[in-house]
């Protein structure tokens, strides 16, 4: 068994103090076996804020962590470092790698970097990405394959169509069919989790977090983060993925969905648990 913790979206500069340490209670209490942050770690790209960012994960448990940027994790307002050196903040405080890749027996997940110093909040995944992300999905050795992508390849709601990256339905049907299993997203604050299909019919799993300790929760979805476990069984391959929501009157984190996800030949169905 497995256990990723999925988070995204903190926009620290904005985080709410008790939901920030509320999560880093309960990821001290319930370690992951790999964390993974799907961007905006900060709001405005300031040196404080990867600092807060930066301290909130020093205190979590050791495990490995891929950290992903997003449209926020770039200077909007100081134009000579958005344009000559849009990450250089982000590498000093959380590290030199843009696009970090986690593999071992359990799982290979892989980030792609869709962020653009040219584009001020919207993502483009180019075909070069495209392409290299499926050939390492075709050679994986990891059993389960994960792509973590900050800008949204597939929404429910028909007004977060335009949020989604550019390029997202290539991938997406790139992806699929080269083997990805789960797809992992953040960027409108809107946690869902889906079934997506590949024009030749192998479907995978698309799961999106909410934003995990800010303020700027939209309405309807409070501060949340995913809990994946990951499990081989003689049936073959499951996913069990929860919805942790922030319960502000009790001060803590709960379980607000469960679903289920199981490998076939045809890919990966996905149930609701009650």
């Amino acid at each position: 068994m497995t256990v990723v913790a999925h988070l995204s979206d903190p926009h620290f500069g904005t985080e709410v103090d008790a939901v920030a340490a509320g999560l880093q209670e309960e990821l001290r209490a319930q370690p992951a076996d790999l964390l993974v942050v799907t961007g905006d770690v900060t709001q405005r790209a300031r040196r404080g804020q990867f600092l807060r960012a930066r301290a909130f994960l020093d205190a979590l448990p050791a495990a490995p962590r891929l950290l992903l940027p997003g449209n926020h994790d770039i200077p909007l307002f100081d134009l000579f470092t958005r344009v000559t050196r849009p990450y250089r903040l982000w590498t000093r405080y959380l590290g030199p790698e843009l696009e970090p890749a986690h593999e071992d027996e359990a799982l290979t997940l892989l980030c792609v970097n869709a962020t653009r110093a040219t584009r001020r909040k919207h993502g483009v995944i180019s075909s070069d990405q495209i392409e290299r992300t499926a050939r390492r999905l075709e050679t994986a050795r990891g059993a389960l394959r994960v792509v973590a992508v900050h800008h949204p390849l597939a929404v429910p709601v028909a007004s977060d169509a335009r949020n989604r990256a550019r390029g997202a339905d290539a991938a997406l049907e790139r992806w699929i069919d080269a083997g990805a299993d789960l797809v992992l997203g953040g960027h409108i604050h809107l946690p869902y989790c889906i079934s997506v299909a590949s024009r030749a019919g192998r479907r995978a799993i698309l799961l999106q977090a909410g934003t995990a300790v800010s303020r700027r929760v939209r309405r309807g979805a409070p501060n949340s983060y995913n809990r994946i476990v990951l499990e081989r069984g003689s049936g073959g391959r499951a996913m069990c993925i929860e919805r942790r929501d922030w319960d502000a009157s009790a001060a803590r984190f709960h379980t607000a969905a469960r679903h289920e996800a199981a490998e076939t030949r045809a890919g990966w169905t996905l149930r609701t648990l009650p």
